[in-house]
Order: structure tokens, then sequence, then C-alpha cells
């Protein structure tokens, strides 16, 4: 039986409404890794769009035989079609990359080379963001956030062109939650860590998929996903609030034995009660928001769901 060579890099792609922006992704990343002789294929993850994505994922995959297609039953996020395809991917290194042409493909070689260094992940940190304002700021919010999850300098760094070792999936490879974070799991396998600076393009075509209030809603996410620090900002909250309320009735007892009388005042005595009431209320939401996440996790929703794979993977399987 004649057996296919392994590839040397697997380029994951998660795609969502990228029908005009996906063909052009594949001919730059064939033209650039052919003339660097550098055998590869392509993971194209089709994230349950709403245009024919996936329709052109299984023609690019009848023409282009390095290409592996898989289909999402829904729209699970762009980090969980990610480790769907890192998770299928064949070769020894793996490199991810956007659908929407802002990060050029031209790039990957000079990601390998760093990579070759003895680095475990190498990221490729646009020089310039091409976002709006907002979305700039979310982003900045975001990596702050994801510095203080990763507990790495180069989280400042993290962009969704990456390329890391294969065996660093080894370290994830029993996770089984609902929400993904491609960079806090490659944490767990890997320590070194490293990026170089890349060009970053406007979309050519359509508009980013990244709300401001859904990089909010990530950051959230990853602060309370995968760290124990709003916890332990809640414990401090709770002991800051302790000691402002002892000395609070040291003031009480104080001024009685002073003056001989209680403090006066029903808005002072008031405006205590609602800041102590406040700060036990903010403490028990972060609690629940734990008690929320151990409660999905057991229910054990999967991180993603595979609908079907282009035509040649399923004559492989057959």
């Amino acid at each position: 039986m004649h057996m296919t060579p392994s590839p040397a890099i697997s380029i994951v792609v998660p795609c969502y409404n990228s029908e005009q922006s996906l063909p052009d992704l594949v001919s730059r990343i064939e033209r650039t890794l052919s003339a660097a002789g550098v055998s590869f294929e392509i993971v194209a993850v089709e994230d349950g769009s709403g245009d024919r994505t996936w329709d052109v994922v299984g023609a690019l995959a009848r023409q282009r035989p390095f290409i592996r297609g898989f289909r999402l039953m829904r729209n699970y996020g762009q980090h969980n079609a990610l480790l769907c395809g890192i998770r299928h991917a064949r070769a020894g290194v793996i490199v991810t990359i956007d659908d929407d042409l802002q990060n050029p493909p031209e790039e990957i070689p000079r990601l390998l080379s760093k990579l070759s260094e003895g680095y475990d992940v190498v990221y490729g940190t646009p020089q310039r963001e091409s976002h709006g304002f907002l979305r700039d700021a979310a982003s900045r919010i975001t990596k702050l956030t994801l510095q203080r999850s990763m507990g790495a300098a180069t989280a400042s760094s993290v962009s969704a062109l990456r390329a890391f070792r294969t065996p660093l999936r080894e370290a994830f490879a029993q996770y089984r939650g609902a929400f993904v974070c491609i960079d806090v799991l490659l944490t767990w396998g890997g320590s070194r860590f490293g990026a170089i600076e890349v060009k970053h393009y406007p979309r050519p075509v359509g508009a980013s998929n990244y709300t401001l209030r859904k990089l909010v809603v990530h950051a959230l996410n990853m602060t309370t996903g995968f760290s124990t620090a709003p916890l332990r900002l809640a414990s401090l909250v709770g002991f800051l609030f302790t000691l402002l309320g002892g000395l609070m009735l040291l003031y009480v007892l104080g001024s009685f034995l002073v003056h001989g009388s209680p403090v006066r005042g029903f808005p002072f005595l008031a405006s205590a009660i609602i800041i102590l009431a406040g700060a036990q209320l903010f403490a028990l939401g972060i609690v629940g928001e734990y008690l929320a996440r151990i409660h999905i996790r057991t229910m054990d929703r999967p991180s993603f769901t595979v609908e079907c794979a282009t035509e040649e993977e399923d004559r492989r399987a057959g």
C-alpha cells in the first residue's frame, strides 16, 4: 500500500464567512511554501459560517490534495475551531493563521526560521495593527489579561499568526472545556516563547467578526477560565473592607468614650452598610462565576463537534 509521506508543516486556518478571501489565502500559502521547498498541508476548519465557505473549502480540497477540510456543526468560536484543526494536524510543526489576509502568509518562513532557534512557540506580532481605535484598545486589554493568565512576558506579543511544535498539544490533549484559549493552553506544554514583527494589513474584503463586546467577553472568559486571580481579588476586597469596618468600629467606640455620645448621622451608617454589602455581593458574584464554570464542565459540553469532512477525509476514513 502506498503511504503518503507526512508533511513538515500543518497550516491550520479557522474559516468563518471567508468565501471571498480563502482562495487567495490558499494560493499565497502554496506559492510561499512551495518556493521555500517545504512540504505542507492546510487544515481548514469551517466554523458554522453563514455563507458558502464550506463549498469553497470542498472545491479547493478537490483541486489541491494538500487541503483537508472539517466542518463544525455550529459556530463554536475561533479558538475552538483552532483546537479542532490542531488536533487533526499531522505535521511536526503547526502554523495557525486567520482567513482574513491581514496576516500575510509570506511571513510564515520567517516564523519557521525563528522556531528553529529552539523556541516552543513563536508569534508573528503586527508592527502596527490595522483596526479601529476601539478594537485596538480592546485588543490591548485582552493581551494584558492574557499576560496575567499565561504568566509569560510574551503574552503581550500574541497574535493569530503563530508557529509551534506539535508535541505541545499533548499537554492539553485531555482538555474538554467549552471555552478555549489556545495561547493559554500552549503555556501548559511550553516555556520558550518568542516573537517577530510582521506586517499587518487591512482586511481586503468583509469586516472583522470580533466586536468590542466579543473581545471584552473573551478577556473576562480568559480571566475566570484559566486564572484564580479574580478569587484572590475577592479575598483581598473582603479583607480590605473588613479592615475598613474595624476602623469604623474603633472610630465609633472612640467617639463614644471621648464625647460620651454615639456618632450622629444616619447617612454615615447607611453608606457604611451599603459599601460593606456591595463588597460582599462583589465577592459572591466572583465565586458564583467560578461555580457556573464548574457546572458547565460537569455537563461535559464539547469544545467542538465535527459535522463532516472533505471527500478526501471521508475516503481515508473508509
